[in-house]
C-alpha cells in the first residue's frame, strides 16, 4: 500500500510541476523559458540517471546537477519569485519519490537458520573492509564462527576442512573468485551459503539482492534470512559465478599494472589486439544459429544474462535463475558459411544452456576479474538452482534491474501501474 501512495503521489507531483513550470515560462518570457528548459533538462537527465546504476547513474546526476545550477543561476539574475522555487522543490520531490517507488524488495520464503555456520573472510579484500566492519566480531555475535583466509591459504582447502568438522552454512566475504569457490562447495554439498559484501565491487552480491552497503546485515542471512535457488555456471569444471571473459578484457587482465591501473592497461591493450599491428584473435565458436564464427574483440559468458547497451540496469543480471548462460561477442567476428567468410555484426547477445571456444592454443581468460590461462577447447555450461543463496530480511532480495523499466515512457507506465496496484508482483524462484 505505502508503494502505491508514494507512486501515485510521484505522479501527481510531477504533473502538479510540469504544469507549474510552464505557466511560469508563459508568464516570465523568456527567462520563464530558459528556467523551464533548465528544469526539462535536470528532470529527463535525473530520471536517466535514478533507474540506472554505475557510471551511466553518475552522468545522469551530473547533468541534472548543472541543469539545476543553471536554474538557481536564472533564479538569482531575474530575481527569485516563489513559483519559481516551487517548480525546483517539485522536481526535486518528484524525483525522489519516483525512485523510492520504483524500488523492489522481495519476500523470500523462511528458512531455518545453520547450527554451525561458518563465515570464510579475507581480511584485504575490499580495502580491508573485513577488518574496518569488525567482521569477525560481529559474526560471533550471531554464532558464525570466522575464519580468516590468511597469505599462502588455500580457500577451497579450508572450506572442505570447515565442512568435515560438521559445518551446515557457509559464507564467504571477500571478492567474486572467493565467492565462486566458496559457492561450488556449497553447492556440492547441498549447504546453504551467504555471500558477505566485503569485497571491491561485489557484483555477485548486488544480482543475488545483497545490500552492497550494509556489510554487516549480510551476516543477518544465516540468523533469520530467506533462501532462493539461483544457478552457477562451469567452464572446464571451474565454477564462475559472474562471468569469464576472452579477447580484449581478458588480455588486459594478464598484464603486471592492470590492477593498480585498470583503464591505463584497458587502453594499452586496444592497440595491440585490434590495432594495424594487432593479429587477430584466435577463437572459434558457433553462433546462435550455428554458424561457425572466428575472431571478435572479445567473448563474455555469464552466468544468466546481462543488460548491456542503453537498457536500464546496465550491466547487472534481471535474473540469475534463467537456466541460461549469457553470450556476448563484441567486434567484428568472421562468418564461415557455405559461401565463404563474411563480416558479421560487431555487437550480438543470445542465450544458450551449453557454449564452446575452440584456439589452437591456450587462452588468456579473466574469470570473475581473475587473471588465467584455460586449455582449449573451452566447454562452458550452466548448473540451474543448484545454490541454495541466503540473504538478509531487510535487503532487496532480487537484481536491481529485475523488475526495472526500459526507459523514461515505460517507467511511467509502471509508475501507474503501481500506482493502480496492477504492478508486476515482486517474487523470486
Amino acid at each position: 500500500m505505502r508503494r502505491r501512495l508514494t507512486a501515485a503521489f510521484a505522479l501527481l507531483m510531477g504533473v502538479a510541476t510540469l504544469v507549474l513550470a510552464v505557466v511560469v515560462a508563459v508568464n516570465q518570457f523568456p527567462r520563464g523559458l530558459i528556467l523551464l528548459g533548465c528544469v526539462l533538462i535536470a528532470a529527463a537527465a535525473a530520471w536517466f540517471g535514478v533507474l540506472r546504476r554505475g557510471v551511466a547513474r553518475v552522468v545522469g546526476l551530473a547533468v541534472a546537477v548543472l541543469a539545476l545550477a543553471g536554474a538557481v543561476v536564472v533564479l538569482i539574475v531575474g530575481g527569485t519569485r516563489l513559483a519559481d522555487l516551487l517548480v525546483v522543490v517539485g522536481l526535486l520531490v518528484t524525483l525522489a519519490a519516483a525512485e523510492a517507488a520504483l524500488a523492489v524488495h522481495v519476500e523470500l520464503p523462511s528458512a531455518p537458520a545453520p547450527r554451525t555456520a561458518v563465515l570464510f573472510y579475507n581480511p584485504k579484500s575490499g580495502g580491508g573492509k573485513a577488518e574496518r566492519f569488525a567482521l569477525a566480531a560481529e559474526a560471533r555475535k550471531r554464532g558464525i564462527e570466522p575464519i580468516e583466509l590468511k597469505l599462502g591459504d588455500d580457500l577451497e582447502v579450508l572450506v572442505r576442512g570447515a565442512v568435515e568438522r560438521g559445518a551446515d552454512g557457509l559464507a564467504m566475504a571477500g571478492g567474486d573468485g572467493s565467492q565462486a569457490i566458496v559457492a561450488a562447495i556449497a553447492a556440492e554439498k547441498g549447504l546453504p551459503y551467504a555471500c558477505i559484501p566485503a569485497g571491491t565491487r561485489n557484483h555477485f552480491a548486488l544480482d543475488l539482492g545483497v545490500d552492497r552497503d550494509d556489510v554487516v546485515g549480510a551476516l543477518e542471512a544465516f540468523v533469520d534470512g530467506g533462501e532462493r535457488r539461483v544457478d552457477l555456471a562451469e567452464v572446464n569444471g571451474r565454477v564462475f559465478v559472474n562471468n569469464v571473459s576472452l579477447g580484449l578484457y581478458a588480455e588486459a587482465v594478464q598484464r603486471t599494472g592492470y590492477r593498480d591501473a585498470k583503464i591505463r592497461t584497458l587502453l594499452d591493450t586496444v592497440p595491440d589486439v585490434l590495432g594495424p599491428s594487432g593479429d587477430e584473435l584466435d577463437m572459434r565458436w558457433n553462433g546462435p544459429s550455428g554458424q561457425p564464427h572466428r575472431g571478435g574483440a572479445a567473448v563474455l559468458v555469464s552466468n544468466n544474462r546481462y543488460r548491456l547497451g542503453h537498457a536500464v540496469g546496465s550491466g547487472t543480471r534481471p535474473r540469475i535463475d534463467d537456466g541460461l548462460l549469457g553470450i556476448t561477442v563484441l567486434g567484428t567476428a568472421t562468418g564461415d558459411g557455405e559461401g565463404g567468410r563474411s563480416k558479421q555484426q560487431p555487437w550480438r547477445e543470445w542465450s544458450a544452456p551449453t557454449f564452446e571456444v575452440e584456439a589452437s592454443g591456450p587462452v588468456p581468460a579473466g574469470v570473475d576479474g581473475e587473471a588465467l590461462v584455460l586449455d582449449a577447447p573451452l566447454h562452458f555450461h550452466i548448473r540451474p538452482g543448484v545454490l541454495r543463496v541466503r540473504i538478509a530480511r531487510k535487503h532487496p532480495g532480487t537484481s536491481p534491474s529485475a523488475m526495472a523499466p526500459d526507459g523514461v515512457w515505460d517507467g511511467l507506465v509502471e509508475m501507474t501501474r503501481i500506482a493502480f496496484g496492477r504492478h508486476r508482483p515482486t517474487t523470486s524462484t
